[in-house]
């Protein structure tokens, strides 16, 4: 593991914190190298953090696919790489002196990876040459902390902090939807309370969390439909996601697969009404307009998925549009207080983002894993940065541990939690390893 170096100045005055850390960088189109390099010593307003998790994103892959063609990648990342990686969490090591009063040494964190500057976009894992979180150590600049992006958490895993932002990018997604009246001209924002929602590529990770958000978001849907193409997926989801009896909400898993015509019989679902908000989450064409024929009046479609694609288009019905008030939305990234809230309602177990994670891995499996990640089946890959581990699946845990006493103890412990990664196999992970979360 990488250590401290401290050099002293001639009049031993100041003593001088320098770290050397490992990273995935970004050179350009599907270029990723794991790099061993020293980060100079934090200014007054900088934070030196040690990274512990670091989620895998669909995003990540679709940067590494484009280089500098990215709309949010350096224009120079030849000469300028950037560490990538931005669904991170961990242990703050040393604060620079202008935030001593606000962030604490030892304390956990995760962050919200984009700030705005100057009418420009700035984000974690696509523009920095030392901060993100595909790494051991990082350091965060002085725009993290004075637009509020830190933020500290008292959770007793670091995976779930890093699932926060995509959490987060889930809330912010429905506080997008937004429904008219014929009354006034006034959007109400959110989803329809006690509506019908219909999910399109549901059992992928975020399309998991979607599921689970709405389960317990008050005054939500009274009913969810969750639509996906594999009878594995179904099967797991199905299991994981259950509606509280006293919430009075149903919900209702479709295998695509299985129907002559997917559209219509989702409107049978629905006492052969259109649903009040529907949500795509794979940037498909046929999808796209299999839920616009299924928007009822006033409904509202977001199209979550981010494609790579940039001319990607699908045929919309603009009769429903003018008669119907049917309307498209998207958006990308969450906001400050969307990542706050996806942190309380994790503390209150409120919703369980781990049935996103299905994998994990080390550091030196981070590369090929977000070069290949859209064909590696199953959802979210959490690397765990401080060590070096194959990307592993939780499946394959109880095989593996028949030779080896790490999985057995993982099986053992995923087992106990109905198949899902949790506290303590992370805790069993890191022991193992032995990492030091004090510095």
């Amino acid at each position: 593991m990488m250590g401290l170096n401290f050099n002293i100045n001639l009049n031993h005055k100041k003593e001088v914190l320098t770290m050397q850390t490992r990273a995935i960088r970004l050179y350009g189109k599907e270029d990723l190298r794991l790099d061993t390099f020293e980060l100079p010593p934090i200014k007054e307003d900088e934070i030196l953090v040690k990274i512990i998790s670091d989620s895998v994103c669909m995003s990540t892959y679709k940067l590494s696919k484009q280089g500098a063609a990215h709309k949010r990648a350096r224009p120079d990342l030849k000469e300028r790489p950037s560490v990538i990686g931005h669904e991170m969490s961990g242990v703050i090591i040393e604060t620079g002196a202008k935030w001593k009063d606000l962030y604490q040494e030892g304390q956990k964190f995760t962050v919200l990876p984009t700030v705005t500057e100057n009418g420009r976009l700035k984000t974690a894992g696509y523009y920095y040459e030392t901060y993100g979180g595909d790494c051991t150590y990082c350091i965060l600049p002085r725009e993290v902390m004075e637009h509020g992006c830190l933020i500290p958490f008292d959770g007793d895993s670091f995976f779930e902090a890093s699932l926060s932002e995509p959490t987060a990018c889930i809330i912010a997604g429905y506080r997008r939807m937004y429904h008219t009246s014929e009354e006034d001209h006034e959007h109400r924002m959110g989803v329809k309370p006690q509506g019908s929602l219909v999910i399109f590529g549901a059992c992928g990770p975020m399309g998991l969390e979607c599921i689970d958000y709405a389960l317990q978001l008050e005054n939500g849907p009274s009913k969810i439909v969750a639509v996906d193409m594999s009878k594995e997926r179904l099967s797991r989801a199905e299991k994981m996601l259950v509606p509280d009896p006293e919430s009075g909400k149903e919900l209702y898993f479709v295998n695509a697969n299985e129907c002559r015509d997917v559209a219509e019989e989702l409107k049978d679902l629905n006492g052969g009404r259109g649903y009040d908000d529907v949500f795509v989450y794979a940037p498909v064409e046929a999808l796209i307009e299999q839920a616009d024929r299924v928007l009822g009046k006033d409904g509202c479609m977001n199209f979550f998925a981010g494609p790579v694609d940039q001319s990607l288009s699908a045929r919309i019905n603009m009769y429903n549009v003018h008669y119907s008030y049917t309307h498209l939305v998207g958006f990308t990234g969450s906001t400050n207080e969307d990542l706050h809230d996806a942190l309380k309602l994790m503390e209150q177990k409120r919703i369980r983002p781990t049935v996103m994670v299905t994998h994990i891995g080390g550091l030196s499996s981070a590369i090929e894993t977000t070069l290949h990640v859209p064909e590696i089946p199953g959802g979210k890959k959490m690397i765990y940065t401080q060590i070096d581990l194959p990307l592993t699946a939780i499946e394959d845990f109880a095989e593996l541990g028949r030779e080896n006493p790490l999985f057995e103890k993982l099986a053992v412990s995923c087992e106990a939690h109905n198949g899902c990664w949790n506290a303590e196999a992370e805790k069993i992970l890191l022991d193992e390893y032995n990492v030091d979360l004090t510095r």
